[in-house]
């Protein structure tokens, strides 16, 4: 096991693929306008590609459980940076599009394989620490690459496709060059074949709906705060990026210094209880903002409740796989793209009826994944080593 040169460099492809796909959330919306979009075709753009995440992950880990993961993964990249040139060249309005689908398809192999290929290379007592700097790596790619995205946007709206695009061709060469293949020949495909109805059945099959509430209730606080903020503290623009950097930093800090730590002493059930408890601490808290600093506060201390969950849920499953870590991982992946489908649209909705129900509704989805855990574990008899697991 080369874990020791591989994470770094994991942590490095993650957060290069993060800032890359950062780079173009503050300006997306206004090109898509300037391409004639009405808010409901931004919301179908959008949602183009999270729904192609949806469908396709699960298939790009079993194909990086056949034929290694490096492939995959440079697939993945490649993808990501033909949709961002095609973006940025994009001329009518059905071109932003095919580039969102293509790329949504395409980048779906990148979260499940680097995912797996962690699963590959650590050992079971260093999962945790390992999914938890993937997970970090993810966290400040979305931190830097808005802020990165903003700057480059002041010149002109597509100028930051073609820096996403570029940091996507960067990320690919070094991916080619410097990561080596983790997949042994013959590979954990040879494990046991399953289909992702068969992988749904049992009771590990619990952790992937637990995950689902986690990225329902995450994407509702996302699609909302904004407004949430302005209505209660007169929050604007340029306070909420403080506030959501700030929160990023946090979940980036305990996922890539806490959780292996957790994890290895206590395992990753007691983490994962103890990160949905924090969340929704978090949600009740968010209840209270009335300014800034307590924003700040209360939506980081969400955000460590939430980078306590998934690297925990991520190093769980893959220790229960009896099939390919590339299949698990996709599925995961698949779910949580479905949460963030359903997400956006659910928190707008509850917003509209009260500006509190969706942080209410997030200590209640958060209390609905504490249920399904706690009956993962009866299922699975409470053993004391699935109680650390």
């Amino acid at each position: 096991m080369e874990n020791k040169k591989a994470l770094p460099i994991l942590f490095a492809v993650m957060f290069f693929v993060m800032v890359g796909f950062g780079i173009i959330i503050p300006v997306l919306p206004f090109y898509a306008e300037e391409l004639g979009a009405s808010p409901t075709q931004l919301g179908l753009l959008m949602a183009s590609y999270s729904f192609m995440q949806l469908v396709f992950a699960p298939f790009w880990g079993r194909v990086s459980d056949k034929i290694g993961r490096k492939p995959v993964m440079m697939v993945g990249i490649l993808g990501l940076a033909f949709s961002f040139f095609f973006m940025a060249s994009a001329t009518e309005l059905w071109m932003l599009f095919a580039a969102r689908i293509i790329g949504g398809f395409l980048s779906s192999a990148n979260m499940p394989t680097v995912m797996a290929y962690v699963a590959d290379i650590t050992s079971d007592e260093d999962r945790g620490k390992g999914m938890g700097i993937v997970g970090a790596a993810v966290g400040l790619g979305f931190i830097f690459g808005p802020a990165i995205g903003g700057i480059f946007s002041e010149q002109s709206l597509n100028m930051p496709f073609y820096i996403a695009g570029l940091s996507s061709l960067v990320t690919f060469l070094f991916v080619l060059f410097v990561l080596k293949e983790s997949l042994p020949a013959g590979g954990n495909a040879a494990k046991e074949k399953k289909s992702v109805f068969q992988s749904l059945k049992g009771p590990v099959s619990i952790l992937y709906f637990m995950q689902l509430f986690i990225s329902l209730s995450l994407a509702g606080l996302e699609a909302t705060f904004a407004y949430f903020a302005a209505e209660r503290a007169g929050l604007g623009t340029v306070e909420l990026g403080y506030i959501f950097m700030i929160m990023g930093f946090a979940g980036a800090l305990v996922q890539g210094g806490l959780v292996g730590r957790l994890t290895k002493r206590f395992g990753e059930g007691i983490v994962i209880q103890i990160g949905i408890v924090i969340s929704a601490i978090g949600f009740a808290l968010i209840l209270l903002v009335d300014n800034f600093m307590t924003a700040a506060i209360f939506l980081s201390i969400f955000g460590i409740g939430n980078g306590l969950i998934r690297p925990s849920v991520s190093s769980l499953l893959t220790k229960r796989s009896t099939s390919g870590y590339g299949s698990v991982t996709g599925l995961l992946s698949s779910f949580d793209s479905l949460g963030r489908i359903i997400g956006p649209p659910l928190g707008g909705i509850l917003f509209s009826l009260s500006v509190g129900m969706p942080y209410i509704s997030g200590i209640v989805l958060s209390l609905i994944a504490l249920f399904l855990y706690r009956v993962y574990r009866i299922q699975t008899k409470g053993s004391l080593e699935e109680y650390r697991a």
